[in-house]
């Protein structure tokens, strides 16, 4: 039940005929697993922290950089060098100091996905390396917890929603295999601010809809920062998946 200065706080996004009260009760039940804490995390860490979800755990094992404060926008220079995790943390609870945000400095493996997952309503991948993925990927898969992933580089972004509670949905593995081959850091291809940000915040929206029973299409959305422009393609279940075929 909302209590005054919550009715108050959450007005404008109660409003909205999609979302309304159910949205919000929604929203305040969920746990969002965020994994990665740069320039994803922090745009769309702070729309979801404002939004009101129940309860938001950070996962990195990275330190703040001057370098990252371009595009990574929750950070303040005063936190250089400060565990990502802890930073995006405390910026959060400023922001709303209802959400249990936790965080955890660690760098994530397939044991400790596999805990932190099974205890996820939804996970926000927010990294930048296939390794990773792959592994938020399975724990995922294993789980059937829906998969909000976001990237982006120099001027392009990708963003893509598996709800992988569905017996249909693809999964992350279905799109790009279970190779490892191909990172490429910002620090080695640069990035532009506004990409990052443009992709993490709709990784936010994503998760609201998908939480709040908005059924997401299984598509992949590919951004030119270049032209402005989007396009997309759908994403079909690969029935030889080796992830979650086996499923």
């Amino acid at each position: 039940m909302l209590n005054d200065d919550q009715l108050l706080r959450y007005s404008r996004q109660l409003m909205v005929e999609e979302f309304d009260l159910p949205g919000q009760e929604a929203l305040s039940k969920a746990r969002i697993l965020v994994v990665g804490c740069g320039g994803l995390a922090n745009p769309a860490a702070l729309y979801l922290a404002g939004a009101g979800v129940g309860q938001l755990v950070l996962a990195d094992d990275d330190r703040v950089e001057l370098s990252n404060l371009h595009r990574q926008v929750a950070f303040r220079g005063d936190q250089l060098n400060q565990a990502k995790a802890e930073a995006l943390r405390d910026q959060l609870q400023l922001l709303n100091a209802d959400v249990d945000i936790r965080s955890a400095v660690v760098r994530v493996d397939d044991a400790w996905l596999n805990e932190a997952v099974a205890d996820a309503t939804l996970v926000l991948d927010c990294t930048d390396n296939f390794s990773t993925r792959q592994a938020i990927n399975r724990a995922c898969v294993a789980h059937r917890t829906p998969l909000v992933s976001g990237a982006a580089i120099r001027m392009d972004g990708q963003l893509a929603v598996f709800d992988l509670r569905t017996e249909d949905s693809p999964c992350y593995a279905c799109v790009y295999g279970e190779g490892s081959e191909g990172d490429l850091a910002c620090s080695e291809a640069g990035i532009l601010g506004p990409v990052v940000g443009m992709v993490g915040t709709l990784q936010a929206l994503a998760a609201i809809r998908t939480l709040t029973g908005t059924s997401v299409a299984s598509v992949l959305h590919l951004f030119d920062g270049r032209t402005l422009s989007w396009r997309q393609v759908a994403i079909p279940r690969d029935p030889e998946c080796p992830v979650c075929a086996m499923n």
